[in-house]
């Protein structure tokens, strides 16, 4: 099965009217966010306010002008107003739950157990009170109409990555959509292919290797990292929970007494220091247990984030995430027809573009073995004559590529080199960073996460540059009054592969089509004169081992490219019943300009790069076999 890139997670992002993209000099005051950790806003008092301390100064601002977007605050509030609703919505929902009946050997919650375990979910994952100044949730950076992606279209234009509770730190990467990332497989290495399946997250951190679910071990890694929840001990999980107002509905899904848990005093002023701070000795990354539980106590800390996890993966894999409700889905059954031009599409799809060969479609490919890429176009075999081998397919193989994507210079990550407020410096490497993915995490590298098997460590220098093959579904995901990802709209701006350096579907199918036959040695931004920059001009791959080659010049028409572009459109769920919570936008449409430029007008310079860290690139097993710039 071979492996090939990403019709790549977009973050989606709510769109609205944008100027000119300036740093942003406001900051919320302290007053206000003062009030807003005070005030538990989804659904009744903070039984703790009076322990709460004040605040620090909330604005991380290292940047120089014009990577934070100048609309960041009111865009920022517009996304917690969205959270807020649906989390009351949903806390309405969990009242008038009829409780489920705990019976059986094993004793099961029979009745409305599955509802129960979803609507906890979906409560955990919209609760603001899971992060330090009570106003970021999990789903900040991923909301249902942009498919569980982004919901900010400045940032996906200029910072990529989203501002945590500590604003404004962000990460390095696009945020990852949560449809079908429930059904990925427990990470693993197939010794026959050579190559990595499974996990979650771009570079596959999220292993499963406890849980035995990728997608529950990747809701854990939200809330403790600096960047984003920024809470500084997992035990705060349990502990902002043992306070929520929909405690009884977790205590009837896990049992009675299971946050029955002896908090030190200072628990209520630690979990409101976000993680890294220097008072909690985590400013070099030590001290990941602040809160001082016993044994007895600290196991069950431990048990319940595995319990936050497991619900909140349970709703992602509910209709209410995950549905099989597209058109296409509607076509495998008979009950939809393909217009012609989403025909095409789908014949190019699964034939001369090969994206098959990546995304299955539970179908055959033609394109011939060894065309697409370098001087030689893809070619066809010719039709497509296999049956349907799947009704439900998933559109991806699960497995890892190095698409061959330039250092995007707009990404944040690469200007946290100060230390904030709290004594916590993101990226001291700077420039010097280069996000290696899979290549990384098998190296338990800056950036990434503990690597739990240690005989994956020799095939780093393999994957290096590698990231997950994202599902092709609800990649054209918009809210309902901005039908598309292109433009001229009206249009939803989103940010697709992991960093964010493709803003449309058009801009993604042409780059799979053409990466190989406009490849300049430049960094982004520094195309030379005459040349357009994702038009005929890619500037040379941040990482240039692994790159994959069953792409890169598919002798696609300009034509062919927009009917591969319809046909991903059918990939989005809603088209025979709504998809929940999709109307919950509130921004504006974009309007105007062309898929093929869209965002250009916010490319800046790449500076010049210093050398690959020794941190990331000097840590064995070495990267090669070419060097990294």
């Amino acid at each position: 099965m071979r492996k090939r890139s990403v019709f790549m997670t977009l973050s989606g992002t709510v769109a609205i009217v944008l100027g000119t993209f300036m740093l942003s000099q406001t900051v919320m005051t302290a007053q206000k966010d003062r009030d807003d950790g005070h005030r538990n806003e989804q659904g009744g008092r903070d039984d703790n306010d009076r322990s709460k301390p004040p605040p620090g100064p909330l604005t991380y601002n290292p940047y120089p002008p014009g990577i934070v977007p100048g609309d960041i605050i009111p865009e920022l509030e517009r996304v917690r107003r969205e959270v807020r609703l649906i989390f009351n919505q949903t806390l309405a929902v969990a009242n008038a739950l009829p409780p489920p009946i705990l019976t059986g050997q094993p004793p099961t919650l029979q009745g409305t157990g599955y509802q129960a375990v979803q609507t906890l979910g979906k409560l955990l994952n919209y609760d603001e009170n899971m992060s330090p100044n009570r106003n970021v949730a999990c789903a900040s950076c991923h909301m249902p109409y942009a498919a569980f992606s982004g919901p900010i279209p400045s940032v996906n234009l200029t910072m990529i990555a989203y501002p945590g509770s500590v604003r404004y730190r962000a990460g390095k990467r696009t945020a990852p959509r949560y449809t079908y990332s429930p059904r990925f497989p427990v990470l693993d290495y197939n010794t026959t292919q050579g190559l990595f399946f499974g996990g979650n997250f771009w570079d596959g951190r999220s292993t499963g290797y406890l849980l035995q679910s990728p997608d529950a071990e990747q809701a854990q890694h939200p809330p403790v990292d600096t960047q984003e929840m920024a809470l500084p001990d997992t035990a705060c999980v349990a502990f902002r929970i043992s306070q929520a107002v929909y405690r009884p509905l977790f205590e009837r899904v896990w049992g009675m007494g299971s946050l029955d848990i002896r908090w030190p005093h200072d628990t209520e002023k630690i979990c409101s220091t976000p993680g890294g701070a220097a008072v909690l000795g985590q400013s070099t990354g030590g001290n990941t247990m602040p809160i001082r539980l016993d044994r007895e106590d600290r196991t069950k800390a431990n048990r319940v984030y595995d319990n936050w996890g497991q619900s909140i993966s349970f709703f992602e894999s509910s209709p209410s995430v995950s549905p099989f409700t597209s058109k296409f889905d509607a076509f495998l059954k008979g009950t939809a027809t393909l217009t012609p031009v989403e025909t095409a599409g789908y014949n190019l799809f699964r034939g001369k573009a090969g994206c098959n060969t990546c995304h299955l479609d539970g179908r055959g490919s033609t394109q011939t073995p060894g065309t697409g890429s370098g001087t030689t176009p893809s070619t066809t075999t010719g039709t497509d004559t296999s049956a349907k081998a799947d009704v439900a397919p998933l559109f991806t193989c699960f497995g890892f590529a190095n698409l061959g994507l330039p250092l995007n210079p707009r990404n944040a990550f690469f200007y946290q080199t100060k230390p904030d407020p709290y004594g916590f410096t993101p990226n001291p490497l700077g420039f010097g960073y280069r996000d290696l993915g899979l290549g990384t995490f098998l190296r338990s590298g800056f950036g990434s996460a503990p690597n739990p098997n240690a005989q994956w460590i020799k095939f780093a220098p393999t994957t290096d540059g590698q990231m997950q093959v994202a599902t092709a579904r609800n990649v054209a995901m918009t809210p309902p009054q901005c039908p598309t990802t292109e433009a001229p709209g009206p249009y939803f701006q989103k940010e697709f592969f992991h960093n964010g350096y493709i803003k449309s579907l058009k801009q993604l199918v042409h780059f799979y089509n053409t990466r190989d036959v406009f490849r300049f040695p430049v960094t982004s931004g520094n195309c030379p004169a005459g040349k357009t920059e994702k038009v005929d001009c890619w500037p040379m791959a941040e990482v240039p081992n692994n790159i994959d080659m069953t792409t890169g010049n598919l002798g696609l028409t300009d034509l062919e490219e927009n009917q591969i572009v319809a046909f991903l459109q059918t990939l989005t769920d809603g088209f025979t019943i709504p998809f929940p919570d999709r109307n919950t936008y509130t921004g504006v449409c974009m309007t105007g300009g062309t898929a093929a430029t869209q965002g250009n007008a916010f490319l800046i310079r790449t500076p010049p790069l210093p050398p690959c860290s020794p941190q990331v690139c000097g840590v064995q097993p070495l990267p090669g076999p070419r060097p990294i710039p």
